[in-house]
């Protein structure tokens, strides 16, 4: 859609919503003309984003417009943009204005502000969940193509589920957060709304970068965000939530997970160290970001973000190293979960509270809304939130897929096979094949997907491709717990997988690989490919077993009985 019939769309999805609640700062009506229409004399000039129209949660700076976070009494007039809104304008986007949000970032509910509760889509008595309520509402009644919201805790990811939205949130420090109030300032991210798999991805690209004016900014190690085909065999984590969650969420979760071949995984740590975020250090780190309003002016603050802001103070630092320790050991509990499966699907929350329901009591509903979202970020995790369906109640279910750092490329085939299953009418998602700085890696035995190495292959940042076989001149011969291949005559065509890995990656993901196994040029059906191979001199004994055609087909014969 050009610029100007986007930005007419946008104008009529949002009177006729008519819910003011969503905005804090709208860019009236003839100055978001008056810049769509300078877009489209311009062209797109190769800018991504050319015409879409977005939304920034008001907790992130634009040029020129309030920044508020939900605090009138806060509020101040930034300069400049931070560098992801930046990049979004640069790429071509039309900023349409600032949204609602729980006061300071600090809630899940949405409805911990002064300007009021957006409204939920699908029923006006529940919580638009928060704390990016209005970004996720302008999303998710098609105000807007996306939207920034952020996310420490699970505001990018619960919104997400109760608007049926895609909600990506991105590994910590892949998005650079000057210019945004902070939250936890040391596990903040900003993340992205979007209908899709594929818009959410196309934005994060827009946005993520490296900025050394912002102290947890890392670089990526690879291209993160290239998006691989869904692997013929993934590994995926479960649990058992029968217990947390409504009934809904439940069967909808275990349907979702009977999409994949899933195992049974044990959360607790995860959730133990949840309970940290709101019962540890971090709470004085948010009270810390905040310390000169609760003190110079604490009632300019909402009351239910005042008691939590100032319990900060009572936190011990003695306890904060116990909290760290414990950090710690869930972090390397997590490494050693995802060397195991390729990645962790859980609700994204375990049900949706009535306004009622938080009226009574504002501080329960809210804690249970964490449950699966406040570890992730806590664990340096990525986590792409994606509808997994409705509920006979009529509300909006959403799962989340967890992976470690810099997963979310390889995160997306799964969510993006979720969503399409919950929305039949979606494209599949793009692929992105071989880039700049990557080379194609054949893989024939445990290196492959769903096998027990494929994790030395993921971790460098490799991606499926595609399946792929050599031509008729190779032999393949067991080595024991892995195969190895070589060139002979006569010969057959030796089945495997096409994994994009990043060219610097290669030495090292031969270091791992021990002899007579090596790297070589193998000659598959649509041209050569480096490769596994084996030194002829070390499968003098081995069993051949070309006959199978790969290493699965001699798996599945192999285990069968005798």
């Amino acid at each position: 859609m050009k610029p100007i019939a986007s930005a007419e769309a946008t104008l009529s999805a949002d009177r006729l919503h008519a819910d003011p609640a969503i905005w804090i700062t709208r860019v009236p009506d003839d100055s978001l003309l008056e810049r769509a229409a300078t877009l489209q004399a311009e062209g797109p000039q190769d800018r991504p984003l050319w015409g879409k129209t977005f939304a920034v949660k008001d907790n992130i700076d634009v040029a020129g417009m309030p920044t508020t976070a939900a605090c009138p009494g806060y509020a101040y007039t930034p300069a400049a943009s931070a560098p992801a809104v930046q990049r979004l304008l640069d790429a071509g986007a039309l900023l349409v204005g600032k949204t609602n949000l729980d006061q300071f970032a600090t809630g899940l509910v949405g409805s911990r502000s002064p300007y009021g509760t957006p409204r939920n889509v699908f029923n006006p008595a529940y919580v638009p969940g928060g704390s990016s309520s209005g970004s996720a509402v302008a999303v998710a009644a098609r105000i807007v193509d996306f939207a920034l919201g952020t996310d420490t805790a699970g505001s990018g990811r619960v919104p997400a589920a109760f608007g049926n939205i895609v909600g990506l949130k991105p590994t910590i420090g892949s998005v650079s957060t000057t210019g945004m109030v902070p939250a936890c300032r040391s596990i903040d991210t900003i993340s992205v709304f979007a209908h899709s798999i594929e818009e959410a991805l196309r934005v994060q690209r827009a946005i993520a970068g490296f900025d050394s004016t912002d102290p947890y900014c890392r670089t990526a190690p690879f291209a993160h965000l290239s998006a691989g085909a869904l692997p013929p065999a993934v590994r995926i984590g479960m649990a058992d939530v029968t217990e947390l969650c409504a009934p809904e969420v439940a069967r909808l979760y275990a349907e979702t997970g009977s999409l994949f071949p899933a195992r049974t995984v044990d959360i607790s740590p995860f959730l133990a160290i949840a309970r940290l975020l709101y019962d540890g250090p971090w709470v004085a780190e948010r009270t810390a970001a905040l310390r000169e309003v609760i003190e110079q002016a604490p009632e300019s603050v909402h009351p239910v973000t005042r008691e939590i802001l100032q319990a900060g103070f009572a936190r011990r630092t003695v306890d904060a190293f116990d909290a760290f320790h414990a950090l710690a050991k869930a972090r390397r509990l997590a490494a050693e979960m995802f060397s195991t499966i390729d990645a962790l699907l859980l609700p994204t929350a375990p049900f949706c509270p009535t306004l009622a329901e938080l009226e009574a009591d504002p501080i329960g509903p809210n804690s249970r809304l964490g449950t699966f979202t406040n570890f992730v970020n806590l664990c340096d995790l990525a986590a792409i939130a994606v509808p997994a369906g409705m509920g006979s109640d009529g509300l909006p279910v959403g799962v989340t897929l967890i992976g470690p750092a810099w997963s979310e490329g390889r995160l997306a085939a799964l969510a993006d096979r979720i969503h399409r299953n919950s929305a039949r009418n979606l494209p599949p998602l793009p692929v992105s094949e071989i880039q700049a700085g990557e080379t194609r890696l054949f893989c024939i035995g445990a290196h492959m997907s769903g096998l027990g190495l494929n994790h030395q292959v993921t971790a460098l940042g490799g991606r499926f491709i595609h399946d792929a076989q050599t031509v008729s001149a190779y032999r393949l011969h067991a080595l024991g717990n892995r195969p190895g291949m070589l060139r002979a005559e006569p010969g057959v065509a030796i089945a495997g997988e096409v994994w994009a890995l990043p060219t610097s990656a290669i030495g090292t993901l031969l270091a791992q690989v021990p002899p007579p196994l090596g790297f070589g040029t193998v000659a598959l059906e649509d041209g050569p490919c480096i490769g596994f191979l084996a030194e002829s001199a070390g499968i003098t004994d081995a069993p051949d077993i070309s006959s199978h055609g790969g290493w699965r087909a001699w798996l599945a014969h192999a285990s069968q009985p005798a």
